[in-house]
């Protein structure tokens, strides 16, 4: 039963959708039907504004911590249960039963996770995200870079011992494959050259499709 408690704790604090509350609420938008179509940080982003963007990112990532510190603070004699609400809390940010089992790529609920079990790996991974932002311009890039070195990261630094650790580097490296697979076609439009940039803001897309829109067809 600790394992099912473990589970739902985590699966209903990821499944909170934030950037389709947002997009609802206070935008009167459904996020899915704009920009990349992807209830994420980086579409909130370049689809409403920086600070929804922000907002988004902020709550997607504290969705992960959370789960994590109450199964750890209610069940510290037992560690792999916070793995369990850790798996569980991107599962439910991914596959959320408010939108019909719909979600994110896992990348700032993943953050989240890991910022709560292995702090300073997690902090590395970051960095390894920013720095690859900063150099290629892509959210998805700098995600897939970090979310593969993250398990080297978190085997070198050994945070929880060398029994547990071995434990969460294995869940690391399965979220690595998994964000890595939710990226897909990110994948396929990086190879082709063809991956949008972080700054080509809203404006710049809103002004590309209405321009296509008055061509018409050729």
């Amino acid at each position: 039963m600790d394992y099912f408690y473990a589970v739902l704790i985590g699966y209903l604090c990821g499944s909170i959708p934030t950037a389709y509350w947002i997009g609802r609420l206070v935008y009167r938008l459904n996020i899915f039907e704009h920009g990349s179509k992807n209830m994420g940080a980086t579409n909130v982003f370049r689809v409403l504004g920086k600070k929804p963007g922000i907002v988004t990112l902020l709550i997607d990532i504290f969705k992960g911590v959370l789960p994590v510190v109450i199964v750890r603070n209610t069940m510290p004699d037992r560690p792999t249960l916070a793995f369990a609400a850790a798996a569980a809390a991107m599962m439910g940010h991914t596959l959320s039963f408010w939108v019909r089992f719909k979600g994110g790529k896992g990348v700032a609920t993943g953050l989240g996770v890991f910022l709560a079990l292995a702090t300073r790996a997690s902090l590395c991974s970051l960095l390894t995200f920013l720095a690859t932002l900063t150099v290629s311009g892509m959210v998805s890039l700098g995600s897939i870079l970090a979310a593969a070195a993250l398990p080297f990261f978190i085997y070198w630094f050994g945070e929880l011992g060398p029994v547990y650790n071995s434990y969460i580097t294995a869940f690391s490296a399965a979220v690595a494959m998994f964000v890595i697979y939710r990226h897909k076609t990110n994948i396929q439009r990086i190879i082709k050259g063809e991956e949008a940039k972080i700054w080509q803001n809203k404006t710049a897309e809103k002004s590309a499709e209405t321009s296509s829109a008055t061509e018409g067809p050729a």
